[in-house]
């Protein structure tokens, strides 16, 4: 098997630096037209460098100090024989998310490939935390990757195929101490990838998270210089890479850092009857060893597998017998 995005164009937020940057190009070394996304924002989001020009056209005569982060990428991938536009829209600005997929569809005709990768850190303990930090890590993290997903999912509807991988993270999968902002918007990635697996499926659009790890700047100065070596973020870019080719699963959360990669599974316990109506607190506690053994313990497809459990195993120990049709 070679995976090839020969024909396909990809949109890439947060290009300009770090994985974004390893996946524009590596997406580029195979083939692909890209859409090179950057702000050029700091670290916790607070500046850009969006004043500068945004398209290629535009940057000719600009010397390289001045180009901005996304340029800079696509100018690059375009001096290695490849295709590139650079666009420094802000994500969280759904007009301008909305200018950058026009621009692209104007160039190119289509939008094949979609990674949600643009992110800011604004860490702090919860008590510390103020309202207006959790926001802005939420605004750019969930509501930038709802923008441009929402933006380009008619267009991939309409050609019967599409990818779009959300980055998601262990400090949302896991837990992290002081990032509840940073840790709640990356779990709600794993719940928009659910439910969008499910309306895309028809339309052969697959939707996946990835959670990487790996030496860029939101981890500058917190790893051994050893640790560093080993995670550079060109190692996670096969990974996504994969999640966004036509070879692709769906519904699916890769880990991904230092070269090695995990699939990470939500599973639940088989579940146990104490007795409908009647049941009480002491009930849940006094049946918690067997309530939470993990013996048996699969995936659910869909939220009403749960319910179809549930319901089954009430059924099961009442003695009641369902039927298959809408008078059970």
């Amino acid at each position: 098997m070679t995976i090839t995005f020969k024909d396909k164009v990809a949109l890439v937020t947060g290009g300009g630096n770090g994985l974004g940057r390893e996946y524009c190009l590596a997406l580029a070394g195979l083939g692909a037209r890209v859409v090179v996304n950057d702000l050029g924002g700091t670290l916790d989001g607070s500046r850009g460098d969006a004043a500068q020009p945004a398209s290629n056209q535009s940057t000719a005569a600009q010397p390289a100090a001045a180009l901005s982060a996304a340029e800079k990428v696509a100018a690059e991938i375009r001096s290695l024989g490849g295709e590139a536009i650079a666009s420094t829209a802000d994500i969280t600005d759904y007009d301008q998310v909305k200018g950058m997929t026009e621009e692209a569809m104007n160039k190119w005709g289509r939008i094949d490939i979609l990674i949600n990768n643009a992110g800011i850190l604004r860490d702090k303990t919860f008590s510390k935390m103020s309202p207006e930090d959790f926001q802005k890590v939420v605004d750019v993290h969930l509501f930038g990757t709802m923008n441009c997903t929402k933006l380009v999912w008619d267009i991939m509807k309409a050609q019967g195929y599409g990818r779009i991988l959300l980055t998601s993270s262990s400090s949302g999968l896991f837990g992290n101490f002081g990032q509840s902002n940073y840790g709640a918007a990356k779990a709600a990635m794993v719940g928009l990838m659910n439910v969008l697996h499910h309306e895309g499926a028809k339309y052969d659009i697959r939707v996946n998270c990835l959670a990487p790890t790996a030496a860029t700047r939101m981890l500058d100065g917190l790893l051994p210089e050893k640790v560093e070596a080993l995670m550079a973020p060109k190692l996670v870019a096969p990974g996504a890479l994969y999640l966004v080719s036509d070879e692709a699963p769906s519904k699916t959360i890769l880990g991904a850092g230092a070269g090695s990669f995990s699939v990470i599974r939500i599973s639940e316990t088989p579940g146990v009857f104490l007795g409908g109506e009647e049941t009480t607190v002491d009930d849940v506690a006094k049946n918690w060893a067997t309530i939470s053994n993990p013996e048996g313990q699969t995936e659910m497809a869909a939220a009403f597998e749960q319910t179809n459990k549930f319901v089954e195993l009430a059924a099961k120990s009442l003695g009641i017998t369902l039927t298959t049709d809408r008078g059970r």
